[in-house]
């Protein structure tokens, strides 16, 4: 049978002082202790293997240490990779994340949203499935909220993200700097908002409209990308190059081209929105844009620690990263490690200016 669990008066006891001081010691305040004092106490817990009951702090406190995380598919590399930017940067604070995948359905999203506000989280980190947020769960509680990427959060709450119309055009610009003439932009279905934020970009590079038939609206997933691609090439429209809404929608191209024999770079240049590590070990590696994840999950958990910042009502644009790989057509030196596009981060977007060297 096991022994009973150590309390709080066991430790007040061992440590020579009062339950309250020991409250105090744990919980950082409300009053202060003397430093020996206080070591006397955190001696006593390690000997005795006291665990804080946290519930009970989280009542003395009002703080829970632990943060939500709410994302719309982790099977999804780029996604998985602001979940780990994020979970680092949780530990690296002392306080712990609940992650929640919604596996692309807003009704799950919604369960997640309220399961994380019934726990009395410090503060949700969200990204929608859709782009209509279900924000209105926020409006009774005192929970600060960020969302990141492009939605339908400006003027509601905080949010951090890129510029993604600027992120495409830099895409399409060094396609444009690389001498194609025939640029194809694949983006994502009409139906969401960000497909237009994306595509503009593209227009801004081409001097052109929304209206083009250069531009293709798909789902942003690999059989997207991999029917476009199919499509184009039984039609014999195939284009110079394409950029492409996602890694996701590249990826399913790059598996279309080696199915019908089409070389990348070579017959088709591709380049992607939203690269993951992933882009460096693609064959051949995708030239992409990357988002600085560290960097991002920081901004956010600076506003919801601040009172201030996280009642402020407008997006934190971060810069970004434009990764050459080969399907791009570069031929480089210096970056043509598959490792080293892998591993590509950001160590600070303020040194950016959107797209660093492309001029």
């Amino acid at each position: 049978m096991k022994g009973k669990r150590p309390t709080r008066e066991d430790v007040a006891r061992e440590a020579g002082t009062s339950v309250a001081v020991v409250t105090y010691s744990l919980n950082n305040g409300p009053r202060p202790v003397a430093p020996k004092t206080k070591e006397r106490v955190l001696a006593a817990v390690k000997k005795l293997g006291y665990q804080p009951n946290r519930a009970a702090r989280v009542l003395a406190s009002g703080k829970s240490n632990v943060y939500g995380l709410v994302l719309p598919n982790i099977t999804n590399p780029f996604i998985a990779e602001i979940a780990h930017a994020f979970q680092a940067r949780v530990m690296a604070r002392g306080k712990t994340i609940m992650l929640g995948d919604s596996a692309d359905d807003p009704t799950r999203e919604r369960e997640l949203l309220k399961l994380m506000i019934s726990h009395q989280v410090d503060g949700v980190v969200y990204m929608g499935t859709v782009e209509n947020l279900a924000l209105d769960l926020f409006e009774d509680s005192d929970i600060p909220v960020v969302v990141l990427t492009y939605a339908d959060s400006d003027f509601r709450c905080p949010s951090v993200r890129i510029d993604e119309t600027q992120a495409v055009y830099a895409l399409t610009r060094h396609l444009v700097l690389h001498g194609y003439k025939k640029i194809a932009m694949l983006t994502g279905p009409k139906g969401m908002k960000n497909s237009f934020v994306r595509a503009k970009g593209w227009c801004q590079a081409m001097n052109s409209d929304l209206e083009s038939e250069n531009i293709s609206w798909r789902a942003y997933s690999r059989a997207a990308g991999y029917s476009w691609l199919k499509t184009a090439y039984e039609a014999g429209t195939i284009p110079d190059a394409v950029v492409t809404g996602n890694e996701r929608q590249a990826i399913g191209v790059l598996a279309a081209c080696a199915d019908i024999n089409l070389k990348v770079p070579q017959d088709l240049a591709l380049v992607a929105l939203n690269g993951s590590s992933s882009s460096g070990f693609t064959t051949p590696s995708l030239t992409s844009i990357r988002q600085p994840w560290g960097e991002m999950a920081d901004c956010a958990f600076s506003i919801l620690s601040s009172p201030e910042l996280s009642k402020l009502t407008r997006a934190t644009m971060s810069g970004f990263d434009l990764v050459i790989g080969s399907s791009c057509g570069c031929d480089h030196t210096q970056t043509n490690d598959r490792r080293l596009i892998a591993s590509w981060s950001t160590p600070s977007s303020e040194t950016l200016d959107s797209a660093a060297g492309l001029s």
